[in-house]
C-alpha cells in the first residue's frame, strides 16, 4: 500500500509540475502578445483604448501565473516555501487587483470622453 501511494504522490507532483509550468507559459504567451499588439496599434496610432486593451492582457496574464502558483501549493511539503508561496500570491493579487481599478477608471475615462 504503501509503494501505491508513493506512486500517486509522485504522478501528483509530476502532473503539478507540469501544469504550473504551463500557467506559467500561458501567462507570458498572453503577456508578450498583448504588449506586441498594443505597441502595433501604438505605432500605427489607430487605437485610442490601448491602455485599457494592455491592461486587460496584463491582468489576464497574472491570472494565469497566480493560478501556477496556487497549484505549486498541493506539492509544498515545507512551511517556508508555503510563506514564499503565499507572499508571492498575496503581491500577484494586489497587482491584479490594482490593474482591474486602473481598467475600471480608465473605462469610466473613454464613457466620459464619448458624452
Amino acid at each position: 500500500m504503501a509503494e501505491v501511494i508513493s506512486i500517486l504522490e509522485e504522478a501528483l507532483y509530476d502532473i503539478v509540475q507540469l501544469a504550473t509550468a504551463l500557467m506559467e507559459f500561458f501567462g507570458v504567451c498572453v503577456l508578450v502578445w498583448t504588449a506586441l499588439r498594443s505597441f502595433w496599434h501604438w505605432v500605427k496610432r489607430d487605437g485610442h483604448n490601448i491602455r485599457l486593451a494592455l491592461a486587460q492582457g496584463i491582468a489576464l496574464a497574472l491570472e494565469f501565473k497566480m493560478g501556477g502558483e496556487v497549484l505549486r501549493t498541493v506539492v509544498v511539503r515545507e512551511w517556508s516555501e508555503l510563506g514564499i508561496l503565499g507572499a508571492i500570491i498575496v503581491l500577484r493579487g494586489l497587482l491584479t487587483f490594482l490593474i482591474h481599478w486602473e481598467i475600471e477608471n480608465e473605462r469610466k475615462a473613454m464613457e466620459q470622453e464619448k458624452t
